[in-house]
């Protein structure tokens, strides 16, 4: 067919079904598009059939509307309802009057950036009409003027989504569109709006984006971002410069007013030309965050610096476009690259001014990319540092945003640095009141691990104890059995002073919770918090007989019989109560020693295990009655001399005071103890001795001239100390280095070569063993 022999297009359009709208208070009219191309004699040259959806929103219908005169008014407006359905639309109008939402519960709320709403330029007096694109991207070639109202029109049509399938087949109008905003962007502020806004309505819809990607919008509009953020600079600038002017004239007092008149007249030609940057910016940034759904195209805007242009964006007033600005962030700030691309910027800086602020969107859209900053230990810093802690706890009050709030909060309180920070606010008087205002509803997790976390702190858990906090905690938690609870009152219990006092009503209550009947994790809190009261006045065996504890510490001690914490605590519990007297002589009595050691055969690889032990024995070697039976019956002594030299410096620690208390009492054991120190120490200095032998390839380091035989160039009268630098330095500086442990020189075990100090307590003998070894083997020459 020719195309000129095509002279008349008939056009018809059939009615369909009705249906209502499955989200909104809408009708879904559906219908069918005939369309036939006729040849100069009338006869059908070719046909097509199209089928349509048509959406009739109904803003006004409520609860009072009048059913019958509103189906009336949709019928006569809308032409692709037949008259005789006027029933059908009554019908369906009732349904939507009366139709619920899908869930009675309130749904959380999700802060989004409100659509674009027309504004200043886009008002004009024709009425768009989709059959006259054509003619509105001819004026897309004539000057500025009819430029900007040909984009106009065509922005008028794309705002209605049915109109968006029919303009995305006229490639004319939107390569056009296109065209003019690379071209002229930069001549006209209400143009480029205006095209980008074309664009936007594209972008709103997924299936669209590759149309926005094929004419390089997104480019496009990252340039005239940049470009609009340093012509802000400039007109900053300037505003200052004049304001400064004013200001001196002012002092002295010449031509104020002209100066005031042309001040003032520069301030609003400011203000007005902010406006329209505004409106291009938030619809910019509104398309971008549209396109940034792809991952891929969101990596190409950080590639762009988009991270540091939005945080230069946050310095604005305009309260919707800063919602729209941190929006993007937030949803940039989920991975790592961005997030690191916030910090090294004034993010937080400038975040912190909007809180708080009496836009409601605004402000939980800010404390949720707060939230998200709050996992980087160096923003949580700076968060503390611009005076966001009293912010955020002023919040706590706010029911809107008391959550998120308290999330933030509960990250900041995680460092040990920033917990006593939060003595200094009203926080803690607002957590007791929200925990108390639950009743026996379970607490919600942030709130408890916010508590748990503050109670850490000395000063937090003195303010928390203050009239009857402890009591009304305890109360609670031993009538509910929450062992979350339970550990923010254990937190309690580890500070000494007064907190640790107030204990001692409660040692009963807590003891009475110590069964195999209980929940493992509460009966592990409880028994820590025991563990924790360390206070002479305490009658352990008064409390061990009356709640018949001995037996379940007993139990709870063989491998396996519990889970690792629990058994963990109850050798943390023994090693409490071991300080009394009676209590260790009744352990001692009861078998627990020989189950403790039994335990430390199984758990010698975990070093808090090993460590709670020994501390064990630490306590018991000091009463007479379990020195006795530690040194005589068990092979205690024995583990303890193997432990010495431990990696861990705390395990060695605590057995060199444990071993230097033994040596004191059994001088067989102290001898063992001393020969295996000397052992050590001797074959450090024979495997370096060989060492060097072997380097130099001699018999003899030192020769065959007499040299061994004069012990003043190797010792003096204070110890093993340098006379002549024959001997490498690392000997005396770290003699443990060989065996690969940083941990044991210069004093951590208490043998410190070099000065002759120590960090341990002298013996009952009143030497050191370091020395009597050094000193034996001096006097053996």
């Amino acid at each position: 067919m020719q195309s000129e022999d095509a002279r008349y297009l008939k056009r018809k359009v059939k009615g369909g079904s009705l249906d209502v709208h499955p989200t909104e208070k809408a009708l879904v009219v559906q219908y069918e598009v005939e369309a036939t191309i006729l040849g100069e004699t009338g006869d059908e040259m070719l046909g097509d059939r199209k089928k349509c959806q048509k959406i009739i929103r109904l803003k006004s219908l409520n609860t009072s509307t009048d059913i019958a005169a509103l189906a009336r008014k949709v019928v006569e407006e809308c032409k692709l309802i037949h008259p005789s359905k006027l029933s059908e639309v009554e019908q369906l109008l009732f349904y939507l009057q009366n139709r619920k939402k899908a869930s009675g519960k309130a749904e959380k709320r999700v802060v989004k950036p409100r659509d674009l709403t027309p504004f200043e330029g886009m008002e004009i007096d024709e009425e768009a009409n989709i059959n006259k694109v054509e003619e509105y991207v001819e004026l897309l070639y004539e000057g500025m003027e009819e430029k900007v109202k040909g984009a106009t029109l065509i922005l008028h049509l794309a705002r209605n989504p049915d109109n968006l399938e029919e303009l995305l087949q006229n490639e004319t109008a939107l390569g056009a569109l296109a065209r003019v905003l690379r071209e002229d962007w930069k001549q006209s502020v209400e143009l480029a709006t205006t095209i980008i806004y074309v664009f936007f309505c594209f972008s709103s819809f997924s299936q669209f984006h590759g149309l926005v990607t094929h004419y390089k919008i997104g480019a496009l509009c990252m340039n005239v971002i940049e470009h609009e953020l340093k012509r802000y600079d400039l007109w900053q600038d300037e505003l200052q410069k004049k304001t400064k002017t004013y200001i001196l004239h002012f002092r002295v007092w010449v031509r104020v007013g002209a100066l005031r008149k042309e001040h003032e007249k520069a301030f609003k030609k400011y203000q007005g030309l902010l406006v329209k940057q505004e409106q291009l910016l938030r619809v910019a940034l509104y398309l971008l965050l549209n396109l940034a759904e792809d991952t891929r195209t969101e990596l190409k805007m950080r590639n762009k610096n988009i991270v540091h242009m939005l945080v230069k964006t946050l310095d604005r007033e305009n309260e919707e476009l800063l919602v729209l600005v941190v929006s993007f962030l937030k949803k940039l700030s989920i991975f790592l690259e961005n997030k690191n691309d916030m910090a090294e910027v004034d993010t937080v800086e400038r975040l912190s001014r909007l809180v708080p602020c009496e836009h409601e969107d605004l402000l939980n859209i800010t404390l949720r990319l707060l939230l998200n900053l709050s996992f980087d230990t160096g923003l949580r810093n700076k968060m503390v540092q611009v005076g966001l802690l009293p912010k955020l706890t002023s919040l706590l009050g706010d029911e809107n945003h008391k959550q998120m709030a308290m999330c933030i909060l509960y990250h900041i309180s995680v460092d040990d640095r920033f917990k006593s920070m939060f003595a200094y606010t009203d926080c803690i008087p607002q957590l007791m009141k929200m925990l108390f205002e639950h009743g026996e509803e379970r607490i919600d997790a942030e709130l408890i691990s916010f508590c748990i976390n503050l109670a850490a702190n000395k000063k937090n858990a003195q303010l928390i104890c203050e009239g009857n906090g402890l009591k009304m905690l305890m109360k609670r938690a031993l009538k509910l059995k929450d062992p979350l609870l339970m550990k923010m009152i254990r937190n309690i219990s580890q500070h000494d002073g007064p907190p640790k006092h107030l204990f001692i009503d409660y040692v009963g209550d807590l003891a009475a919770q110590i069964s195999p009947d209980e929940n493992e994790e509460y009966v592990i809190e409880c028994l820590g918090t025991l563990a924790n009261l360390t206070i002479a006045d305490l009658d352990w065996e008064l409390v061990l007989k009356e709640y018949n504890l001995v037996p379940y510490l007993k139990d709870r001690l063989k491998p396996g019989s519990a889970e690792d914490d629990l058994i963990l605590e109850v050798v943390i519990m023994i090693g409490t109560v071991s300080m009394d007297d009676s209590c260790a002589a009744m352990l001692a009595k009861s078998g627990i020693i020989p189950a403790i050691i039994e335990l430390l055969n199984a758990q010698q690889e975990d070093d808090e295990f090993v460590c709670q032990i020994v501390y064990v024995f630490y306590q018991m070697v000091f009463h007479q009655a379990t020195r006795e039976v530690i040194i005589k019956d068990t092979q205690a002594p024995a583990y303890l001399i193997d432990l010495m030299h431990d990696k861990n410096a705390e395990i060695r620690k605590v057995c060199d005071n444990t071993l230097d208390i033994i040596a004191e009492y059994d001088e067989e054991w102290g001898r063992k103890t001393q020969r295996e120190k000397f052992r050590w120490h001797n074959s450090q200095w024979l495997e370096m001795v060989e060492s060097r032998q072997m380097e130099d390839g001699e018999p003899f380091m030192y020769g065959d001239d007499g040299e061994m035989d004069r012990p003043d160039l190797f010792y003096s009268t204070d110890g093993i100390t340098p006379a002549s630098g024959a001997v490498s330095p690392d000997f005396f500086s770290d003699p443990y280095a060989q065996n690969g442990d940083g941990q044991h020189g210069g004093g951590a075990d208490g043998f410190d070569l070099t000065t002759g100090t120590s960090s341990r307590p002298a013996t009952g003998f009143g030497f050191r063993p370091d020395e009597q070894f050094f000193y034996d083997y001096t006097s053996s020459r």
